[in-house]
């Protein structure tokens, strides 16, 4: 990068131009933005289940809900780390860093026995979580409108 000099008044002798080029810094701002857009629905929470169906307003939390999954075979999962349903509790009180008043949502599978979520939901209850709720997908009805 070179400066314009104050004796250099010939129109023919070229001067050295001190502008910063900004259009490869717009490409690669819009190449990132395109990048993160793509892969912020890849980072959701919690594993895949086959949720079930219920007609059901979203909910809306100032902070994101700590996410406890029960699979098909009966395991517990907060957010992606699985846990045994022993150390349910103790895995939520470090993953909640002791916020009682977090939002915890319980998902479970379809074909996972009703008793088995009610459990962990009472367990999650007892332990002084009081913000626990389930979730569900809304039916393909229900969507389209």
């Amino acid at each position: 990068m070179g400066a314009k000099l104050a004796g250099n008044t010939n129109p023919l002798v070229p001067s050295a131009v001190s502008e910063i080029n900004v259009t490869p810094l717009v490409d690669v701002m819009l190449v990132l933005l395109i990048v993160f857009m793509v892969a912020a629905p890849l980072m959701a929470t919690g594993i895949n289940v086959d949720l079930p169906k219920a007609n059901a307003k979203p909910l809306t939390d100032p902070k994101p809900p700590l996410v406890v999954s029960l699979d098909a075979a009966g395991k517990v999962y907060i957010d992606k780390t699985p846990v045994g349903a022993s150390g349910l509790l103790v895995a939520l009180q470090a993953a909640s860093g002791g916020d009682h008043e977090r939002h915890i949502h319980v998902k479970g599978d379809r074909s996972i026995a009703y008793g088995k979520v009610v459990e962990t939901m009472g367990q999650i209850s007892d332990a002084g979580f009081n913000k626990v709720a389930l979730v569900s997908e809304a039916p393909k009805s229900a969507s389209a409108q």
